[in-house]
């Protein structure tokens, strides 16, 4: 029998006691006589199953059931019940309550009621073990140490327990948002179901709205005989990711915004309503905002997806996460090419994060890959690396040093915006040097200690 952990919450010492005789040679066991005191425990170490009488003093047991509900959703709790009470019953299994027994109690029904639960909780932990098996070999990691990603990959877990409420990933090209929307759909409930993906520039806008919805049978001239399931059938029950969103149609905007609203469509040329239940997740590098104002985009739309937002920081924002991916790159293309590498050099590493990744973790992947496949080995050299950046790595070079050789645009530009970027850039650097070390950093950049922690406040530094 696995090594469950059951609380017994009840008043009476008789009872209490009865139960832990008859249990705690098959299970870790342990008692409390009243709710507030089980509280106190289970805020270091919750149990697998409470059996928790509802006529219990001080917070009653249904007060209790509500909280643990909130608190620890994944603890099931058996009510016990000194007379059947439908109506207390009837509450206890509506506030989620798995069963309930009955006073005096029978240790043969008890023990039957128990022994359901503890299968129902050996299941939901098989499958947890599965997702976490499937998360590791199918979805590629969000590899990131920084404050920021750390941020976001925990709120993507809070927003992955809904199925269906719709989420719009924002951020700048090549910053992972088909990651993050595979990430919620495989840590949602409904993991099994399909994750399908469609990017709304790659399609002509002629043709997205029968991608997404499907056509009918004779629709147009070329259409299939039979019509045409589209991708919002093909995600049923699942997730349909639509990358670069901002690029629908006005027709596709609008048909899109009614399923959103009544999960309701109907394929092109169709007149039958079709009914569908999918979670929307979108996702786009335009600034849906300036869209909307030039009346590119349905303002109604863009608070239909975004209902929930996620905002994924660039590369250059989060430089703590660039040595990281590198490393994790290097393993994956070492391995495919067959090579054996034991590292990157100190001179690699810091072009690595003295480079301006303006095509974020993509681009960061593509010097990786290219670097690893004609590098020699066996420690990947910053000589390595200069060839596989787009510009030689000018752009590591104009990192050490801004360097004014640009031309001014003629509507000119914000030279204070651009120091500022470069200060945030130096007073990232100086704080890695120091290992975090404020007031080394700051002799390092010739600041008083005062003066640099202003600066890297107002600049949000981390």
């Amino acid at each position: 029998m696995p090594d469950y952990s059951i609380a017994v919450v009840d008043d009476e010492e008789a009872i209490r006691d009865s139960i832990l005789m008859s249990l705690e040679d098959r299970y870790r066991m342990i008692a409390y006589a009243t709710a507030e005191k089980a509280f106190s425990a289970m805020r270091k170490a919750p149990p697998d199953l409470i059996l928790m009488d509802i006529g219990l003093p001080g917070m009653s047991g249904l007060e209790a059931l509500k909280k643990i509900k909130r608190e620890h959703p994944e603890v099931l709790v058996i009510m016990i019940t000194a007379y059947e009470d439908i109506d207390t019953v009837i509450s206890a299994m509506k506030a989620g309550a798995h069963d309930y027994v009955v006073k005096p109690l029978h240790m043969e029904g008890l023990e039957i009621s128990i022994g359901n639960a503890l299968e129902t909780i050996r299941l939901r932990k098989e499958v947890k073990a599965l997702q976490s098996r499937y998360l590791e070999e199918h979805i590629p990691c969000f590899i990131g140490e920084s404050k920021a990603i750390r941020e976001v990959m925990e709120f993507i877990k809070t927003v992955a327990r809904s199925q269906d409420t719709p989420v719009l990933i924002q951020g700048e090209t090549g910053t992972g948002k088909e990651l993050i929307a595979a990430a919620i759909h495989y840590n949602s409930p409904h993991w099994k179901a399909p994750f399908a993906t469609v990017n709304c520039a790659a399609i002509p806008k002629d043709l997205i709205e029968s991608e997404l919805f499907g056509y009918a049978r004779g629709a147009f001239s070329g259409a299939s005989a039979d019509g045409k399931q589209g991708l919002v059938e093909a995600a049923a029950n699942g997730t349909l990711f639509l990358d670069e969103v901002g690029d629908l149609s006005p027709q596709a905007q609008a048909k899109l915004l009614r399923f959103l609203e009544s999960g309701e469509f109907y394929r092109l040329g169709g007149s039958q309503r079709m009914e569908i239940k999918t979670r929307v997740v979108s996702a786009t590098n335009r600034d849906l905002v300036k869209m909307m104002a030039a009346g590119d985009f349905r303002k109604d739309l863009y608070f239909r997806l975004g209902v929930v937002r996620v905002k994924i920081p660039s590369l250059n924002e989060r430089p703590d996460d660039v040595l990281p991916l590198a490393k994790h790159f290097l393993k994956e293309f070492s391995e495919r090419f067959g090579k054996k590498f034991s590292g990157i050099s100190t001179e690699a590493q810091q072009a690595l994060l003295h480079y301006n990744w303006t095509g974020n973790v993509r681009e960061l992947k593509n010097v990786m890959e290219a670097a690893v496949l004609v590098a020699r080995g066996p420690e990947l050299l910053r000589a390595d690396l200069e060839p596989a950046f787009p510009d030689g790595g000018g752009d590591a070079v104009a990192a050490d040093w801004p360097d004014c050789k640009e031309e001014f645009p003629e509507e000119g530009f914000c030279l204070t915006s651009r120091l500022a970027g470069i200060e945030k850039r130096y007073i990232q650097k100086a704080l890695r040097v120091a290992g975090g070390n404020e007031s080394q950093a700051a002799r390092l950049l010739g600041m008083n200690h005062h003066t640099f922690r202003y600066r890297r406040k107002k600049l949000s530094t981390h």
